[in-house]
């Protein structure tokens, strides 16, 4: 973790930027007294990997003064669906790509890296954006990066504890979300899919029920990010799923709104 070596120098301020290829969000904190100063979304489409960084972010540098200010503290996050959750018991840090080949396309020139969650046994393997990570180099000089995903399911299963029952979790995207099944702080599913209309999201809510032997008129399903009680999604979970909600994050005190920080959880629980 990088900081500065002065007392006289910090600034008790740290900040966390999720990156994704259709943009970034970020949230800065006074760590001081624990509490979130800032949140900011940028949109900028769906960008390609070969993509110049630096011109697309140069723009999100030039508008938002926070992005350059000085922080004792400063996290990056990957949020791609290059990740996978692996045993710590199976795990061999020689043979990262293995892990992946299985749900992703898996190249030679592949740079791929780690997070541990010791306390749940298991670490999370994933292919970051070395590119943006270069970029953030040249801006910032150190800090540490992880993925999203570790930070979800990190959460999730602190949330879990003393629950017995086996609950769903899904976490919303623009394009893509995350179907999470977690009973009494154990992982049982993790999985990223794909979609593009309402019945592409419940088809793969229900087809990973249907795995799992979870039947829709009494497992529990909280959904968390981009999603709100009037969208298209969560309507047709409700039409077929009798016990859906949306995640609880009251306990989140602070002054953004429920939606922002159910969007927005990730970045706001790193």
């Amino acid at each position: 973790m990088w900081q500065n070596t002065s007392v006289i120098d910090k600034t008790y301020k740290k900040l966390t930027i999720l990156v994704s290829l259709n943009g970034l969000s970020f949230a800065t904190y006074d760590t001081l007294n624990n509490k979130p100063l800032s949140l900011q979304k940028i949109e900028m489409g769906k960008v390609a990997l070969t993509s110049k960084i630096e011109d697309l972010f140069a723009e999100a540098f030039q508008n938002f003064p926070e992005l350059k200010a000085g922080y004792d503290e400063i996290v990056i996050l990957h949020s791609n669906n290059l990740s996978t959750f692996v045993p710590t018991a199976l795990f061999d840090a020689e043979y990262l790509g293995s892990y992946l080949q299985f749900n992703t396309k898996v190249f030679e020139t592949d740079f791929f890296a780690f997070d541990e969650l010791p306390t749940y046994e298991m670490n999370n393997v994933y292919i970051p954006y070395v590119n943006m990570n270069n970029y953030f180099i040249d801006q910032y000089g150190a800090f540490d990066y992880k993925h999203a995903n570790t930070v979800l399911i990190q959460k999730l299963l602190e949330v879990s504890k003393n629950n017995e029952e086996r609950k769903m979790f899904v976490y919303v995207s623009d394009t893509h979300f995350e179907i999470v099944i977690i009973q009494n702080q154990k992982l049982q599913l993790f999985n990223s899919f794909d979609y593009k209309t309402p019945e592409d999201f419940i088809y793969y809510i229900l087809f990973t029920a249907e795995q799992l032997h979870l039947n829709p008129e009494s497992f529990q399903l909280e959904l968390i990010g981009k999603i709100t009680k009037d969208d298209s999604l969560y309507e047709i979970a409700y039409k077929y799923i009798r016990n859906v909600s949306l995640f609880d994050v009251s306990y989140m005190q602070n002054q953004f709104s429920e939606s922002e920080n159910r969007e927005h959880f990730i970045v706001m629980q790193s």
